[in-house]
């Protein structure tokens, strides 16, 4: 083998590891910003599930503190009467 086939050879396995490795770190850049994304979907959802648990609380209390406003009959009727 001469060494120009030696040279483009290496060129060529040089060139194949560039390109793979700019595909990686393409594919790194989107994992990562999809898990930041994710992350912060995360935050949301536990922010809203603290709030609903927290209204809920407040709803029990406020239920168990006036058994009267739990009668149905003291409802106002729906929106579509």
């Amino acid at each position: 083998m001469s060494i120009d086939a030696m040279q483009a050879s290496f060129e060529a396995r040089l060139t194949e590891l560039e390109t793979r490795l700019s595909f990686q770190e393409h594919a790194i850049a989107a994992l990562s910003d999809a898990l930041a994304q994710s992350r912060d979907e995360e935050g949301r959802n536990a922010l809203a599930l603290h709030r609903a648990l927290e209204e809920l609380r407040q709803l029990r209390l406020a239920v168990s503190s006036n058994p009267l406003s739990a009668d149905p009959a003291s409802e106002p009727p729906p929106p579509h009467y």
